[in-house]
């Protein structure tokens, strides 16, 4: 029976660059899930490549089917634009495992859905000082940088990822990115080998 790791951090924690770097690793061969939007699909990217994009009518019908794993809305100026993981066949835990890039939210819901024995966390922690400081360079290579939502952003996530939202997740493995990256990324790999024997 495969397994699901769900990949999480707060903010500017490096979570996209240790993504892809994981489902480049063919000693723990993942597989991807391609997670559901509802907002407009933005230049360059490719309808099931980054996002699945839907429709406001479509997600209503995946949620009528009771389809729906997890799911987050954010209310926009564009309206409002949701997120979320839908069971659609993509998973399927008897043909391998899978990584997922997800909130502690998610993983909630994920653990729940598929069973505690078959989804792992993979909890990556960074210091406030060191995620400030990418956010910043980050948002600095911007056309128009956006400091207000980069600090909500910011903000958020110091209750979202919670130490107590955390014990009461029973999230207690941590992986520390605050200086190398590979360092961490090695971490990840060696744990996730263990988990999948």
């Amino acid at each position: 029976m495969g397994k699901i790791f769900l990949l999480m951090g707060k903010s500017s924690s490096g979570k996209d660059t240790i993504y892809r770097e994981l489902m480049r690793k063919d000693e723990i061969n993942l597989k991807k899930v391609v997670s559901y939007t509802t907002r407009p699909m933005r230049e360059g990217e490719t309808d099931g490549v980054q996002y699945l994009f839907k429709n406001e009518e479509e997600y209503k019908k995946l949620k009528a089917d009771n389809k729906i794993i997890e799911e987050r809305a954010y209310d926009t100026k564009c309206g409002i634009w949701r997120y979320f993981t839908a069971d659609d066949g993509q998973i399927d835990l008897s043909d391998g495992d899978y990584l997922i890039i997800g909130t502690l939210e998610s993983y909630c819901y994920i653990r729940d859905y598929f069973g505690k024995e078959n989804v792992v966390p993979v909890y990556i922690d960074t210091n406030a000082r060191t995620r400030l400081e990418r956010a910043m360079h980050r948002e600095d290579k911007q056309e128009n940088p956006r400091y207000d939502e980069m600090c909500r952003r910011f903000l958020a996530d110091e209750e979202d990822f919670s130490e107590t939202k955390l014990s009461e997740a029973k999230i207690e493995k941590r992986f520390e990115n605050n200086a190398e990256i590979d360092d961490c990324i090695k971490e990840i790999t060696e744990y996730i080998a263990q988990k999948i024997r």
